[in-house]
């Protein structure tokens, strides 16, 4: 009799923290309403096959959720690429009717998105592997100052790109296209933001970050590999890099 009570009991115990880490996990910033919408949006035939294909590694439901993306919000996008932009082709059609969505084109010739938009205006701000911006042409420092300066008191700046290895001193060029996740903690906390939280949404252990090519061996690039099949194969296998999803507020 003991035993059978001792094995409901640990069976109860192990049922119930199964049941908490599935609520944990289905923990929420938006309303089911909108969460149903990105979803419509993501997987919408109107986005090409080829940018529907990469949800799989960009997880954009969860990570514009962990951003608390809501549709009547003023939200900026960095280097969104052009219409057919990868979050550009979600954010747009989700925002427009009741918010406002602005793109910051890469070619802007204001200096780190001076005048582009206006200070103090914006809700979000999200930068989705625009990691050139923290390191080529103007200093980095000031195109956080930037986003700092554009965001309303209390607007979140968010960022996924892809996560370097902490053991390689950061590289000043960029040329490997990885970015050390301290670099961008130190250039954001020096233009006021806090961090929030952070999320591995986007985390791939299987990235080793030392192919010849940098991050563009990976997927979607494959450079390098297109005449070794074994090694595209190999990167395929990895798929897309290893990536930071950091939340940032302007208090």
């Amino acid at each position: 009799m003991k035993t059978a009570i001792k094995f409901c009991y640990v069976y109860t115990c192990i049922v119930a923290a199964i049941f908490s880490v599935k609520l944990f996990a289905q923990t929420t910033n938006l309303s089911e309403a909108n969460l149903n919408r990105l979803q419509e949006l993501i997987d919408s035939p109107n986005r090409s096959e080829r940018l529907r294909e990469r949800n799989q590694y960009r997880h954009p439901l969860e990570t514009l959720d962990f951003f608390e993306v809501r549709p009547e919000l003023t939200v900026v996008e960095i280097w969104p690429g052009g219409q057919g932009g990868w979050y550009r082709s979600i954010l747009q059609p989700y925002i427009e009717d009741s918010g406002t969505y602005i793109p910051v084109p890469a070619d802007a010739d204001e200096s780190p998105f001076v005048g582009v938009v206006e200070n103090n205006s914006a809700d979000r701000v999200l930068v989705f592997r625009a990691h050139g911006f923290m390191i080529y042409d103007y200093p980095a420092q000031e195109y956080f100052d930037s986003i700092y300066a554009m965001l309303k008191p209390g607007g979140i700046f968010g960022i996924v790109d892809h996560r370097g290895d902490e053991s390689i001193p950061q590289d000043p060029t960029g040329e490997n296209g990885y970015v050390n996740q301290s670099h961008v903690l130190m250039l954001a906390e020096t233009a006021g933001f806090e961090l929030m939280d952070q999320a591995e949404i986007n985390a791939n252990p299987r990235d080793t970050k030392d192919y010849r090519n940098g991050v563009y061996s990976l997927p979607p690039t494959l450079r390098g590999s297109a005449l070794n099949r074994r090694f595209r194969a190999q990167m395929r296998n990895i798929g897309e890099s290893d990536r930071m999803s950091l939340k940032f507020i302007k208090q």
